[in-house]
């Protein structure tokens, strides 16, 4: 332990402390733009210097080690001189349109704009004016970015996936493809991890806003929309806690906006079970390809196909719930409704990003009626949506969504957070094998709320080899591991996203926290509440199977709730 002085106040740390840890647990808070903990520790942004008695040079707090004796002042006058200077810099470079930036008023640099009452930029402005291809689902916009290295480091360390870099050098300097090519062409998963982590607005999703009032305002077009798991439990973040804005009002906001039906990819998430549930069990059985690698991640899908695609015969060939959910609602529900599949607009609100590019791939397609999904809006997108009507939220009252795609298990809540896809897969398996449910928590020690886990199961007498998930670069170790033959696996589940869903990058951004693992024990929380907590009990499943599909992995259940990943 050492002794320091923070601003007057005595405190004793580990010897280890940087300056912001130490002033942090002081209860003593640095400003700070580029530092993200264990990923972006480069002082890029010069924000959180401060004092230190006997230096002739202010420090950057972030990566200044604390030694004893030492006198720290974070706030005296030449530190509050010194970050306005640097805000005014880098102010000089940046697009300030505040009232036009998709991260108005959620934005670390017009937080420390207004606190240091900064007037007009003093310096010449120089703002670059290049922004990628607007049709992909991610943007960057250079005007935006403050060089602050999130992006570089978030998509290195935590994705493994290396798309941004820092090319040229001095005055030239600027972040960019690290291989050159444009974004779209590039190995990029859309995991939109870089989106959630950039303090400004630099980089942003595709907006499918005014594609989905278009759909909502014309007569002649049914519109549908889907909730998935994880949106629930984010969906209130971006409220005052007095509205509590629970799923039951979401459904409401929802019909408010104009949609025909409101319904929950939690029922397509136990469609997703029954098909992969299914797989699993036959490839086991039958010596299918293995280990059997989870495909309702698009993310993840994505990366495997640009970065491992030898293992593309390990995918599961079932569709991800959001494309399950567009197939069966533009074929079983049409019928029920009794209207052509043209008449239906189907529309997602995800928590991700790499949906978009998802519902848009032309193996997501039918000859028979089109596109499975027609627009996917992120969390973010539905939030404005919401906000831009003027509801009374304080009036909104909670509604149940329709059926009969409205109604879905515990386990299909729990796709929204890692491990909760495999969980939800051996209930049901065990069920396909022994004839009998387990207990709906027999894994329950299992669970894990990031990185990798690693467990045995036994269903029906078969030993199953489990492996678990989140997070890119936690996913290429797993695949290195296979790939050298150090580990052999049966069924693996990876999720693009650190947490699973539940982090996903179509989220709300809040600040620097990390709030997946949060509410994936949300969404646990809500699989412990439900009445049925098994994908095979739904009774609406049995309905479209008993009506339609026939039975799981049928010719027609292949025909549109599976995919060629070839293709």
């Amino acid at each position: 332990m050492v002794n320091i002085v923070i601003d007057k106040r005595e405190v004793s740390v580990n010897e280890n402390e940087t300056i912001l840890s130490a002033a942090k647990i002081a209860g003593i808070d640095i400003p700070t733009l580029c530092y993200l903990k264990e990923v972006n520790e480069v002082a890029a942004c010069r924000i959180c210097v401060v004092e230190v008695e006997g230096l002739g040079k202010l420090v950057p707090a972030c990566t200044t080690v604390v030694e004893d004796g030492m006198v720290i002042y974070t706030d005296s006058e030449r530190v509050r001189e010194a970050r306005k200077t640097t805000l005014e810099l880098i102010l000089s470079k940046h697009d300030s349109h505040c009232n036009t930036c998709r991260r108005d008023r959620n934005c670390k640099l017009q937080d420390l704009v207004k606190k240091y009452n900064l007037p007009e930029c003093v310096y010449t402005k120089k703002v670059s004016d290049k922004i990628t291809d607007t049709s992909f689902p991610l943007i960057r916009q250079s005007s935006k970015c403050i060089g602050c290295l999130r992006c570089i480091n978030v998509c290195e360390k935590r994705q493994a996936l290396g798309i941004w870099d820092l090319v040229g050098t001095g005055k030239s300097a600027k972040i960019d493809t690290r291989s050159g090519k444009k974004l779209k062409e590039d190995d990029c998963s859309l995991c939109g991890q870089c989106i959630t982590h950039c303090p400004v607005g630099a980089l942003y999703e595709r907006e499918d806003i005014d594609k989905v009032y278009k759909a909502i305002t014309n007569p002649d077009i049914i519109t549908m929309v889907q909730i998935a798991p994880a949106v629930r439990v984010a969906f209130g973040e971006s409220f005052d806690d007095k509205y509590k804005m629970t799923v039951g009002k979401m459904v409401t906001c929802a019909r408010n906006l104009g949609f025909n039906y409101v319904f929950d990819t939690d029922f397509s998430a136990d469609l997703t079970i029954m098909e992969e549930a299914t797989e699993l069990v036959d490839r086991v059985s039958n010596g299918g390809v293995l280990p059997m690698f989870t495909s309702c991640c698009p993310g993840w899908v994505r990366y495997l196909k640009a970065r491992y695609p030898e293992f593309i015969p390990n995918l599961s060939t079932a569709k991800s719930p959001q494309q399950m959910f567009g197939a069966i609602s533009k074929t079983y529900f049409a019928k029920v409704l009794g209207v052509s599949p043209d008449k239906l607009f189907c529309v997602s609100i995800m928590p991700c990003v790499a949906k978009k590019a998802e519902c848009d791939m032309d193996s997501m397609s039918n000859y028979d009626y089109g596109k499975d999904v027609d627009a996917s809006i992120t969390t973010r997108e539905f939030e404005k949506m919401v906000l831009s009507q003027n509801f009374d939220l304080s009036k909104i009252k909670e509604s149940d969504f329709d059926k009969p795609l409205g109604f879905g298990t515990g386990a299909g809540v729990i796709f929204g957070t890692t491990g909760g896809v495999m969980e939800a897969a051996l209930r049901s398996g065990y069920y396909f094998v022994t004839g009998k449910n387990p207990s709906p928590d027999f894994i329950r020690d299992k669970r894990v709320d990031n990185g990798i886990t690693e467990f045995n199961v036994e269903l029906g007498g078969v030993k199953l080899s489990i492996a678990v998930a989140s997070g890119l670069k936690n996913a290429e170790t797993l695949l290195e591991k296979v790939k050298a033959g150090y580990a052999k696996y049966d069924f693996i589940e990876i999720m693009a996203c650190p947490s699973g869903c539940a982090g996903g990058g179509g989220q709300p951004i809040y600040g620097d926290g990390e709030l997946g693992v949060l509410r994936g024990k949300g969404l646990y929380a809500l699989d412990d509440k439900s009445s049925i907590r098994f994908s095979h009990e739904n009774p609406y499943i049995k309905s479209v199977y008993d009506e339609y599909l026939g039975k799981p992995n049928s010719h027609l259940a292949h025909e549109l709730l599976h995919v060629d990943h070839n293709k």
